[in-house]
């Protein structure tokens, strides 16, 4: 048997700590403040919610006239919820209570944001500034990742209420309305070519070929 090879040693500017704290994503739950009957954390959200906003933007290019680098998006997105690895996943509930109380999460935020950069070696810091520093993101990639989201909250809302969980049943009526409230012709798209099967077992989904 081939013994395995010593990693090669390379000079680095620095040790960063940055995808270690990145890896720790999976520990963070999501909606703390429910019953869940299937526990999510935020690394899958991160993940999930990636690849709807991939699919959002290449419905808007195809289907729409957009012009949209879907995957700048997609990776953007990736990091949206990354200053949760620092402040904990707050339940919307709580982060929307109060004005006050949006100001100062919005503050800790941005705050952690750049606690994370700073454990970067110098040379990558630009290049993930443009994507976890979320205010300064085109427009446009702000609006699908933020409809992603909403769909991703969505989803989780319908699986727990098809568990038998009421818990998710007044969120998931707000979520319908915010979605259904929305001007982006590419969401209405997805809610309705996409959105119906993820409700399906997997015997369902099997006689959809």
């Amino acid at each position: 048997m081939q013994k395995p090879t010593a990693i090669k040693a390379i000079e680095t500017e620095t040790s960063s700590s940055f995808y270690a704290y990145l890896t720790r994503l999976r520990w963070i739950k999501r909606w703390g403040l429910k019953r869940n009957a299937h526990d999510e954390n935020v690394m899958e959200h991160s993940w999930e919610v990636s690849v709807l906003a991939h699919t959002l933007a290449l419905i808007k290019n195809r289907y729409f006239n957009g012009c949209v680098d879907a995957n700048a998006v997609a990776t953007a997105a990736l990091y949206h919820d990354i200053t949760e690895v620092i402040t904990g996943d707050l339940p919307t509930p709580i982060k929307y209570h109060s004005e006050a109380i949006r100001t100062a999460y919005k503050q800790i935020e941005k705050q952690a944001e750049i606690e994370l950069l700073k454990l970067l070696p110098d040379r990558l810091r630009a290049d993930f500034a443009a994507l976890i520093h979320q205010d300064t993101l085109p427009e446009e990639h702000k609006q699908i990742i933020k409809a992603a989201d909403k769909i991703s909250a969505y989803l989780k809302c319908q699986a727990e209420l098809k568990a038998g969980n009421l818990e998710f049943e007044t969120a998931a009526e707000e979520l319908a309305l915010r979605i259904a409230e929305s001007e982006q012709a590419e969401v209405m798209f997805f809610m309705q070519a996409f959105a119906p099967s993820c409700g399906l077992t997997l015997d369902g989904l099997m006689k959809t070929y």
